[in-house]
């Protein structure tokens, strides 16, 4: 092999340029509000991208103030990405126009593989044309990219119907482009940040094991959680899952596990789903975490986003509410969680420094005379222990806790090195109170069980 061949091979693999690029073509381009192009043109310019954004379509000499080219061979400058926002067929003939001009091409439209025999086969085509020119491609039949790192919003629905995330720290990889936005909706809803969104679809070329390859050495992305349908290249998938997990945290939900999902996945990206026990044992073999469903994936988001990891299982307990401590205590056991007591030494000092109607076992019952002291001294205290995570349970009914809790127990927080999650659920007022928290970097959470999965997910990360 030439050495430039072999230096192309290598350029090839290289997927970078989907997450900074300096300039986007958008094929298809129209200005009629509600059409896919429109609104991703509209998403670009509404999140701030930074570069060049040039529409293509003959039929428009200039588009929301932008000028329009007839064809993407009429502008001069070098291009990274084009989205192509056009039924199957003619996608695939823009794909074969474009393959040397642009590094990477996003396909949103659908009517590939999932569609049955004759999609295949135009699926097919563009696998062929990705060999012969190195062109990268995502999709067809996705969303593409959320980036708020390097802001991209490929996504074509209207953040007034779907919410876009602020930045934080965990990025998510998905098959399925309704996920994505779903998740993205609800965790803007929550004000929980994300770093990357990628939506890959059908994954014709670029798909998971890519973007792990890719994430795994990006330094906005401190953990990593899959939505995965299927996996193409399994032995692909474990070694570049192997390799991210050696650096950070990496969560999978896994759908399609039984007949009636097998088949919905099927119908859905054209996906070949296998066993799922083999999906099991991969995720074992690369370190993944599996999570249990859509709620397992949202709690992991949100504590990644504050927490890498535990150091082990011991959890204290604190709360202003008998019946909710036992709803976690019992939630810990059941999860494998250790609800150890407390040492005498440490019943001493709590004794002494808080109200004699608190019980100083583990759970910590604070009761509804609650302070906002008596939850810091109670953590304080009950951290010495050498407890792994602390579990605050905050019933914001006690009329003597205030809204200043929340900076205190930021700055308790910071002075140890555990994860402390807030465990809050109730109404309007609780909702605005976990926002705040949230805000302070704080993770909170609506329900002892959602509090409790948080905390196991934790304890399962052991390669960071």
């Amino acid at each position: 092999m030439s050495q430039k061949l072999m230096v192309k091979k290598k350029t090839t693999k290289d997927i970078s340029f989907f997450f900074n690029p300096k300039a986007i073509a958008i094929i298809g381009a129209s200005p009629t509000p509600g059409k896919l192009s429109s609104v991703i043109l509209e998403s670009l310019k509404r999140i701030g991208f930074p570069g060049d954004i040039y529409p293509v379509n003959p039929k428009y000499a200039s588009i929301n103030g932008l000028k329009c080219y007839r064809a993407i061979h009429e502008i001069k400058n070098d291009i990274d990405i084009a989205i192509i926002a056009l039924p199957a067929l003619p996608a695939l003939e823009t794909i074969k126009e474009i393959a040397h001009k642009v590094k990477g091409a996003i396909i949103v439209s659908a009517g590939f593989k999932e569609t049955g025999e004759n999609g295949k086969k135009l699926e097919w085509e563009i696998r062929e044309i990705v060999k012969k020119s190195g062109i990268r491609i995502m999709g067809p039949n996705c969303m593409g990219i959320y980036d708020t790192v390097s802001k991209v919003d490929t996504f074509f629905v209207p953040k007034e119907r779907v919410g876009r995330p602020m930045r934080g720290g965990i990025s998510i990889i998905s098959q399925s482009g309704s996920f994505a936005a779903t998740i993205m909706d609800e965790l803007a809803s929550e004000g929980i940040g994300v770093s990357r969104v990628i939506s890959y679809g059908n994954g014709a070329d670029v798909d998971e094991s890519d973007c792990l390859e890719f994430l795994k050495d990006d330094e906005a992305t401190n953990a990593v959680a899959l939505f995965i349908e299927s996996v193409n290249d399994g032995r692909k998938f474990v070694e570049a899952a192997s390799r991210c997990t050696r650096k950070k945290p990496v969560v999978a939900v896994k759908v399609g596990r039984r007949d009636a999902g097998v088949s919905a996945a099927k119908s859905h990206t054209g996906a070949m789903t296998g066993r799922y026990e083999i999906y099991r044992a991969a995720f074992k073999k690369a370190g993944v975490t599996e999570i249990d469903g859509y709620e397992g994936l949202k709690d992991a988001c949100r504590i990644f986003n504050i927490y890498s990891s535990a150091k082990g299982k011991k959890v204290l307990i604190i709360t202003d509410g008998g019946g909710i401590g036992v709803r976690i205590a019992d939630a810990c056991e059941s999860s494998g969680l250790d609800v150890v007591g407390i040492s005498k030494s440490a019943r001493n000092r709590l004794s002494s420094k808080l109200p004699s109607f608190c019980a100083v076992g583990n759970p910590i019952d604070l009761t509804g005379s609650v302070t906002d002291e008596d939850y810091i001294t109670a953590l304080e205290e009950g951290l010495k222990d050498g407890f792994d995570i602390a579990i605050m349970a905050i019933l914001w009914g006690p009329p003597h806790i205030t809204e200043g809790l929340v900076d205190k127990l930021k700055e308790a927080a910071q002075r140890h090195n555990t994860p402390i999650i807030v465990c809050s659920p109730g109404g309007e007022f609780t909702k605005r109170m976990s926002r705040i928290f949230a805000g302070k970097g704080i993770p909170v959470f609506s329900s002892p069980e959602s509090a409790v999965r948080a905390a196991v997910i934790l304890t399962c990360i052991k390669t960071v």
